[in-house]
């Protein structure tokens, strides 16, 4: 009889190629299926002098279809799918080579400083290449964005306040993603190994594990979230105190003033929302992807 392919063995048997591919597949299937609610997030994150205020996630919804129309809630999603894909190829290959080279996968009880290592060093490498992409993808979703094309909307960014505009959330970024990918992937690894110890093709363990590591990760990064999206969208302020922060601590600094704690909780029931089905659809779409893959290199040999 055949040996039984173990599942737990084909990220590492498949090579950085595979994973890379996996990464990218995963990481466009993440962001575009959530994409509207994303949208909805970043307009309840927006500091402006006449803001538009929506009651909840539903008000939103309501008042955006009615007035502006369901298009809208999609502007900037082409910067999302020309980012996403090469940012998470990047992403989930340095994740697994930095987990293999820290002995994550070595067998035995769960290695978990060698994935949060691997997920921190991961996110470093994966937000330089996503940051500007993001910041275009945030100046669509505004209200009243003057911008309906991904490149209009950079050329115009580049030209009128410069390449560091692209940037200038980097930091912000890199504070809130290595504690949050940290972690994601450690409690998607720990719940995995308790839903599935097997280390089977599981769909239903890796969903459930990746909403759950995703929803938490998410809420306890949201107000960093809250002051990244401000610097991103600050050029589109016509608050001089908001369009003259220069950096993270400028921006927390201004929710403070502004509202105090609860401007840190600007957009919280929509980040957590998008994020644990894309997180859960993320990790489903890379271990299948993974697997499948394998799969092929396995029936080619």
């Amino acid at each position: 009889m055949a040996d039984e392919i173990d599942y737990e063995a084909l990220p590492a048997n498949a090579g950085l190629p595979v994973h890379m591919l996996a990464g990218a597949l995963a990481g466009i299937s993440e962001h575009v299926v959530m994409y509207p609610i994303d949208s909805i997030k970043t307009r309840m994150q927006v500091f402006a002098t006449t803001p538009v205020v929506y009651s909840s996630l539903g008000n939103a919804i309501s008042r955006i279809s009615s007035t502006e129309g369901w298009k809208t809630l999609w502007r900037g999603v082409w910067s999302v799918v020309l980012g996403a894909g090469p940012a998470h190829a990047v992403h989930f290959g340095v994740l697994e080579a930095v987990k293999e080279l820290a002995g994550g996968n070595a067998p035995g009880n769960h290695q978990w400083i060698a994935t949060s290592l691997a997920g921190a060093s991961a996110t470093i490498a994966a937000d330089a290449l996503m940051n500007p992409f993001d910041v275009v993808k945030q100046r669509m979703q505004v209200h009243r964005s003057a911008f309906r094309s991904v490149y209009t909307c950079a050329h115009t960014l580049y030209r009128t306040e410069g390449v560091s505009t692209f940037f200038v959330s980097y930091p912000t970024t890199l504070a809130i993603s290595i504690p949050f990918n940290a972690i994601q992937f450690t409690m998607y690894e720990q719940l995995k190994c308790v839903l599935n110890p097997r280390g089977e093709y599981s769909p239903s363990s890796h969903i459930v594990s990746g909403a759950v590591a995703g929803g938490i990760a998410a809420a306890a990064t949201t107000p960093l979230d809250v002051a990244k999206t401000l610097l991103q969208t600050r050029g589109a302020s016509d608050d001089a105190q908001v369009r003259n922060a220069r950096g993270m601590f400028d921006a927390l600094r201004i929710i403070w003033s502004r509202e105090g704690l609860r401007g840190f909780a600007r957009g919280l029931t929509p980040r957590v929302l998008t994020t644990m089905p894309s997180t859960a659809i993320c990790w489903l779409s890379y271990e299948f992807f993974s697997a499948y893959s394998l799969f092929h290199v396995f029936i080619r040999k």
